[in-house]
């Protein structure tokens, strides 16, 4: 784990259960860093309504100073916004990830870290990007989450959420062709809403896609929050 990591795992609330997520997590896209990014490498290609969430996000963050993309995995997003015009950074929690996304992608800058503790100071990021980096996240500390995106983005500036919506939890043994241990939460609107409130940013627009032919079966509808901290009066 990084120094951050450190630093929130001996938190004395929750701190087991923090400990124990960030581990299972790290360890698990460890495993499937390579075939991940070769799985998804095209993905965004398929997805117009992604493509057009990314792009509004990406309208409003160009120029704004540096934008976290959180939990980027091999840094697919990541490069997208920069091909969008944004000066856009990783953060991933998986080592292997960062590897991959450093070897992939360059020319773009990829570091290790946890979204529970972020490195960025106070008021510094001109956005966040979380694009379904949440969703092994137990919702017990999401809360924790979410303030660190509020901590870390500048005043006026927007954080970009995708995630499962729904109301369960599935657990993975085996994804991308490797053995694992994962927990998957889809989680309602409403109660992302309130999160991301109660963490004191604004949510300003909501965006609810059904699953698509391919995705029928294994997949149900998915989420896009924009949403920002408000410039103190």
């Amino acid at each position: 784990m990084t120094a951050a990591e450190d630093r929130a795992a001996a938190e004395p609330d929750g701190s087991l259960a923090r400990a124990a997520y960030l581990r299972a997590t790290r360890d698990s896209y460890d495993t499937v860093a390579s075939d991940y990014e070769l799985l998804l490498r095209d993905e965004l290609a398929g997805k117009p309504l992604e493509r057009a969430v990314l792009a509004a996000f990406a309208e409003g963050a160009r120029g704004a100073g540096p934008v976290a993309d959180l939990g980027c995995g091999p840094g697919r997003v990541t490069a997208h916004l920069d091909a969008l015009g944004v000066d856009a950074f990783g953060v991933d929690l998986s080592p292997g990830m960062v590897e991959v996304a450093r070897r992939t992608h360059p020319g773009l800058r990829f570091e290790v870290g946890s979204m529970t503790a972020l490195e960025p100071a106070d008021d510094s990021l001109g956005g966040v990007v979380a694009w379904y980096s949440t969703v092994h996240t137990p919702p017990e500390l999401l809360p924790a989450v979410f303030a660190e995106c509020h901590r870390v983005l500048a005043p006026g500036r927007q954080m970009l959420l995708a995630f499962k919506a729904g109301d369960r939890l599935r657990h993975l043994d085996r994804a991308y062709g490797h053995a694992l241990s994962l927990d998957v939460y889809w989680m309602p609107p409403e109660r992302i809403a309130g999160l991301l409130e109660d963490a004191g940013l604004v949510v300003t627009a909501r965006l609810i896609r059904e699953p698509d032919e391919s995705e029928r079966g294994r997949q149900g509808p998915q989420a896009f929050f924009l949403a920002h901290k408000p410039v103190p009066a």
